[in-house]
Order: C-alpha cells, then structure tokens, then sequence
C-alpha cells in the first residue's frame, strides 16, 4: 500500500491595487502569547520622536514559523548572490517579546 500524499491544491492569490503598492517600514516589534503571533511594522520617521503602526499581522505560531523559515532560505540565497547583509547592534525597542 503506497503512503498518503497529500495533494497539492493551487490558490489563486489577488490583491487590490493600494495593498499591491506595499508600505515602508523601517522598524518591527514582535510580541506574542499563547496561541498567536502579532508583528507591527512601523515607520519612525529620522528626529521626530513619534511612530506610526504601518501594518499588523497576526499569525498561529505554526504560520509565523513556516515565515521565519521562508525568511531564512530567502537571506541565504540573498546572501549568496548578493553578499553578507551587516545588520550592527539592534536597538532595544525595535524587537520586543
């Protein structure tokens, strides 16, 4: 008897023009319990001592780990083309927990 695999289902992914421009942010912060991931990305603005939440995304622990991992195959094939990213010392409040 040959092992279950699963099948592979297509989704079609669409996105409205205004999300499909994207938006800058030169911060995150990362706080989570339980069940859930909540990433804010921000946009700090050079000398003005105020911050504004770009985009939230809220994700189970499993998505947020299978983006970790995506994240980390993609900076090494960066990297490989590209160059090592230097990233220097973080901040304290750029990534919390």
């Amino acid at each position: 008897m040959a092992a279950d695999v699963p099948q592979q289902i297509q989704i079609q992914v669409q996105i409205d023009d205004q999300t499909s421009q994207g938006v800058y942010a030169n911060m995150a912060m990362v706080n989570h319990n339980e069940t859930e991931f909540v990433v804010d990305f921000i946009y700090v603005q050079p000398q003005v001592p105020k911050a504004t939440v770009r985009a939230r995304v809220i994700n189970s622990p499993k998505h947020i780990k299978r983006l970790l991992l995506a994240l980390q195959e993609n900076i090494a094939k960066y990297e490989a083309q590209f160059g090592r990213i230097e990233v220097g010392p973080t901040p304290d409040l750029r990534f919390q927990h």
